[in-house]
Formats: structure tokens, C-alpha cells, sequence
């Protein structure tokens, strides 16, 4: 329950409009005010002509959207020294990696295109009722240092670097890099978990074949991380597959170890609701926390083409924001966004989309209590409670 007193379920059953124009008044302003005086302060006033006194000469907060980048996603707070991550709640790190890919390249440059991204989205959800800025202390502490060339070094750099995350009780959230990810980032957090991990999985593609030109590719990942002893393939569920691009090799690894798979026939057989309720009943059995893995290419490659393997007919925009929504209202140990290439892209589109994963994931978190309860200690530039 959130500090509204509504659930992710009340909301939906209730006249949403309605609702969040209640929800709003609740949320404080705290943060938006101190950005405001910290613009001031930090980026000069702004010249004499301007009527509008809280606008500084230098941007410094969220405004201007229409240009300029301070390089953060959603421009959370950068945390340079990561020795500090523990007080945040929430951080937000890149893996640009593209040396498993088997086709198109690009995602190398898949964290840098989503922060862009970003720079459309205020911090504010209407019909969440959320606002990420007042209610959670994210910070990004910017990319892990991947070798080009090598992706078994890439990979022990990607688990050290979620590791180092998870072990101290921060939500990592991991912007891709492509697919071959999803097995460094289980590796990084399973000895931390006392007990199994559940993997939903979002893809046109299975992702569990056990090598792919004689190497561990972005179509493997989860071959290898339901080999770890507490990330067992029974509770991998993965959403979305079909088309004309899942090799056989790994349609037989699922059903050999008896992984579940959910189409977008099922999809559209019984919708979002009952396939997010299922997916959660299998993800959750037996486990004691739930990661979710969402490739971009899940979607229809009208929507998305920015990534390296579109595949036509996939989920809807609006099927998967409802999914993910759906999804993270029972709670997730962390997140990755992977496979948008944005060489590839068009008008951002397939950016876009990625960071709205990340948003609506994380706004269903702060407003269903699994996240928002931790206010930062240090004194430093800080978003969410106060302490």
C-alpha cells in the first residue's frame, strides 16, 4: 500500500482521472522547491527581463526539456563516488556493451540514447499519482567500464558492478547494452539472495540456447543464469516470444528444463491481466525475489526500431506499459532495459519507450511502498523523502 492508501489495483478499478487528481495534492513539493533555490544559488539569477524569478541564468534542475542534457537519466542526481551508493535507495547504472550481439551493433550506445531520452519526462506521473523527485532518492552513478572485445571481462564487470550495488541494499536499475547482460547481472546479485530468484523476461526471443557462434551471445544469457544454483530455469517465465527468429537449440533448452513461456497469441488470448497474474504465481514460487529483464525488442518493431533484432507482431506500447505495471506492483529485487540501439532508432522512439519501462516500473515501486522509504543521510544534492 502506499502512504495514499490506494493500491496499483485500486487505482485501476476506481475512475482514474479522477483519483489522481486527489493523489496529486498529497505529494510535496519539497524537492521541487529546493531545486529551485539551488538553481538560484548554483546557476545565477536570471537577467532583469525576466518576470519569472525562479529561472536561473544556467539550468541547473529539470527545465528546459526542449534543449540541453546534463547526462543523468531523468537528471536524478549524479553520485560520482560510488563508495557511496548506500545512500540512496535506487541507483541507476549503464552497461554499454554490444559485443554479444549477432547482428545489428549499436547498444553500446543504448544508455547514453535512454538518459537523452529522458530529457521529454518530468519527474511527475499523472495516473500513477508518483512523483520520483519528492518521493525517491535515486541517483545515477554512470556506466560500468566494459572492455571492447571482450565480453567475459565485460561480463565480470557487469557483476561486480550490480553486486557492489545490491549488496548494500540499493535497487539497481540497469540500462543496456544488449542481452548477453541478463546472465552477469544474475550472477552479480544471486550470492546476495538468501534463497532462489525468480527472472520474468520480456523478448521475442527465448535467450537459452548455451552458445551461439560458439560463444555466449546476447541470445544466451539464460541458459547461464538458470545454471546458478539459486536462479533455477522453473522460475524463468518469459513473455512475449514467437516470430521467425528463436533458434530450436534454445526452444529445447526451455523445455527440457521447464521454463514457462507466454506468447503474444496468450497475450491476446487472455490478456495483460491474467498473463501478469501468472506470470508473478510462477516467477514467485518458491523464490524470495523477482528480477525483471525486459528486452525492447518485445514490442512491435513498428514501435521500436531501434534495436538489433526487430521482430514484427510483437506486444503494444500501451500491453506493455500495463504489463509492467501489473508486474512490479508485487515487488522486484531490481531491473534491466537492454537491446535499444540507438544508431537504429528513429525520433527516439525505441528511447523512449525503454525509459518508460524504467519509469512506470519504478513509479508502481514508490507507490505501492516497495520503494520510497529511504531519505538520504550524506549532504549532498539528494531527491526523495526528506530525512
Amino acid at each position: 500500500m502506499s502512504e495514499q492508501g490506494h493500491s496499483h489495483s485500486d487505482a485501476f478499478a476506481q475512475q482514474e482521472g479522477k483519483w489522481a487528481q486527489e493523489a496529486e495534492a498529497a505529494i510535496s513539493l519539497f524537492r521541487h522547491d529546493e531545486e529551485i533555490e539551488r538553481g538560484l544559488a548554483f546557476g545565477l539569477s536570471g537577467s532583469p527581463t525576466l518576470v519569472d524569478r525562479t529561472i536561473p541564468t544556467f539550468s541547473r534542475g529539470e527545465l528546459p526539456h526542449f534543449a540541453g542534457e546534463r547526462g543523468t537519466f531523468l537528471n536524478a542526481p549524479y553520485l560520482e563516488d560510488v563508495n557511496q551508493v548506500d545512500d540512496a535507495e535506487v541507483a541507476i547504472f549503464g552497461a554499454p556493451v554490444d559485443a554479444g550481439t549477432t547482428y545489428r551493433p549499436g547498444t553500446r550506445f543504448g544508455p547514453q540514447g535512454i538518459r537523452r531520452s529522458t530529457n521529454l519526462f518530468g519527474t511527475y506521473c499523472y495516473e500513477l499519482g508518483v512523483d520520483l523527485r519528492e518521493q525517491l532518492n535515486m541517483v545515477d552513478i554512470g556506466d560500468v567500464f566494459t572492455i571492447p572485445g571482450n565480453l567475459e571481462k565485460s561480463f565480470d564487470q557487469i557483476s561486480q558492478a550490480i553486486s557492489h550495488v545490491y549488496s548494500r541494499g540499493v535497487f539497481p536499475v540497469v540500462l543496456g547494452g544488449d542481452h548477453s547482460i541478463g546472465y552477469p547481472t544474475i550472477r552479480g546479485i544471486a550470492p546476495h539472495v538468501d534463497g532462489n530468484i525468480g527472472i520474468i523476461h520480456f523478448d521475442r526471443h527465448v535467450d537459452t540456447q548455451e552458445t551461439d557462434l560458439d560463444e555466449r551471445m546476447h541470445t544466451t544469457p539464460w541458459f547461464h543464469a538458470t545454471n546458478i544454483a539459486n536462479a533455477p530455469a522453473t522460475n524463468l517465465v518469459q513473455i512475449g516470444i514467437g516470430g521467425w527468429q528463436s533458434p530450436r537449440a534454445g526452444v529445447k533448452v526451455g523445455r527440457e528444463r521447464g521454463t514457462s513461456i507466454m506468447t503474444i497469441g496468450d497475450v491476446e488470448r487472455v490478456g495483460v491481466e491474467k498473463i501478469a497474474e501468472t506470470a508473478l504465481e510462477l516467477a514467485w514460487k518458491g523464490a524470495k525475489a523477482v528480477y525483471l529483464s525486459f528486452d525492447i525488442d518485445v514490442l512491435d518493431a513498428g514501435f521500436v526500431p531501434g534495436t538489433g533484432w526487430p521482430e514484427p507482431g510483437g506486444l503494444l506500447p500501451r500491453e506493455a506499459l500495463n504489463l509492467i505495471r501489473l508486474i512490479s506492483a508485487a515487488g522486484l529485487s531490481g531491473l534491466e532495459i537492454v537491446e535499444c540501439s540507438p544508431p537504429y532508432d528513429w525520433a527516439e522512439q525505441t528511447a523512449l519507450m525503454s525509459s518508460r519501462i524504467v519509469l512506470d516500473s519504478l513509479g508502481v515501486l514508490v507507490r505501492e511502498g516497495h520503494l520510497g522509504k529511504k531519505a538520504a543521510a550524506r549532504d549532498r544534492h539528494a531527491w526523495g523523502p526528506q530525512a
